[in-house]
């Protein structure tokens, strides 16, 4: 397996951009960018004029991540030759959030079955419950798949996100890439970072991503008392404070959910995923150290899963959330320094900062959607 990779401009020459990348030959395109690079054909023509018969996936961003720093309004493009094991793609349009599981059925349902070791999926990052999105992938795979990704986003404007496969770039459009052959190889890593504060509460009112009441009580009446001054800045201030879910019996689950948006009127709080209603929620904070923190455990825990024996270059996407790196700020960077030093030289780095990562669980196992953590896939050939 051999990776290329190159970072572009918004102003640069498309096509002048990707000819070093062309020369090299991909199996696999991997195009993660901001906003702009979607909102016109240029990009998505000239990746076609020079990859016509290559499988291409990714998707717009809230940042965008290559070796070891993240950048902002760029585009970073990573071209993946592999030995022995081949890559199938697959799309499905999705008609709105109602429409999630289903789409994630249709997704999965167009990836042959026989010899798939993993797939890597790509969604839309708003009108859309990733929670459900995985539920109708792992409806279809076979038990045995991993399935990671994430979900698109727009620099935390959570108006209009894109994805790009070989057929389009759209913000209706969901993209799978399956990985193929017994050199194949896939490990995943998840940690958050962030810290409780407060007291574990019963879920007593939910409806799939909407919570409405805990412990009997209005929601967003207990969050915006957590929150003191930082209420008056919702939903906005809810990336900074996420919740926790917790089982029935307050066991930790390693999953946390975003606050998207608020209803003053209902008194209730759309999460970025579904709530277990016979859970509990306990509120989480966290500081820059402690989330760089989670990304070094996520990379080890990935490294550790990892099969060392491996055949050239390993690629690690990396899917971060957009609340992490608004509370490291200046130091974000750190976040992705800290990860491609565990999984050394010979990995190339790329990914974004989402709207949702979708992985295993630390505690869990099985894949979820996570919010506000870091989420690894290191792919490698043996």
């Amino acid at each position: 397996m051999k990776t290329t990779q190159i970072k572009i401009k918004a102003n640069a020459d498309f096509d002048a951009a990707l000819t070093p990348l062309a020369a090299a030959g991909a199996d696999l395109l991997l195009v993660f960018g901001g906003v702009t690079f979607f909102e016109s054909p240029k990009l998505f023509d000239a990746i076609k004029k020079q990859f016509p018969q290559t499988v291409i996936a990714g998707c717009s961003t809230a940042g965008e991540i290559a070796v070891d720093r993240v950048y902002d309004n760029s585009c970073v493009v990573t071209a993946v030759k592999f030995g022995a094991a081949q890559v199938r793609s697959s799309t499905t349009e999705i008609m709105g959030m109602q429409d999630s599981q289903d789409a994630g059925s249709r997704v999965a349902a167009g990836l042959p079955k026989e010899g798939l070791r993993a797939v890597l999926v790509f969604g839309t990052g708003v009108a859309i419950n990733g929670s459900a999105l995985v539920a109708g992938m792992e409806a279809v795979l076979p038990q045995e798949v991993a399935i990671s990704g994430g979900l698109a986003a727009d620099g935390g404007a959570f108006r209009q996100t894109w994805t790009i496969s070989a057929e389009k770039s759209a913000d209706n459009q969901i993209v799978a890439v399956g990985f193929y052959g017994e050199a194949v190889q896939l490990s995943y890593g998840t940690f958050a970072g962030w810290e409780p504060f407060g007291p574990a509460r019963k879920v007593t009112r939910c409806d799939q991503n909407v919570l409405y009441e805990l412990d009997g009580e209005s929601a967003l009446d207990i969050y915006k008392r957590y929150l003191g001054d930082y209420a008056k800045d919702l939903p906005g201030s809810g990336l900074l404070f996420p919740f926790e879910m917790l089982g029935e019996q307050q066991e930790k689950s390693g999953i946390f959910r975003t606050i998207l948006g608020i209803d003053e009127a209902q008194g209730s709080l759309t999460l970025a995923g579904d709530i277990d209603p016979k859970g509990y929620l306990k509120l989480m904070h966290s500081s820059t150290d402690k989330l760089i923190e989670g990304a070094e455990t996520a990379a080890k825990s990935a490294y550790e899963r990892g099969n060392k024996s491996i055949n050239g270059d390993a690629l690690a996407i990396l899917v971060s959330c957009i609340g992490r790196k608004l509370v490291m700020g200046d130091r974000v960077d750190e976040e992705i320094e800290a990860v491609a030093d565990v999984l050394g030289k010979n990995t190339a780095v790329t990914g974004f900062y989402s709207n949702g990562e979708i992985a295993g669980s630390t505690f869990l196992g099985a894949c979820h959607l996570h919010n506000q953590t870091m989420t690894i896939s290191w792919i490698s050939e043996t």
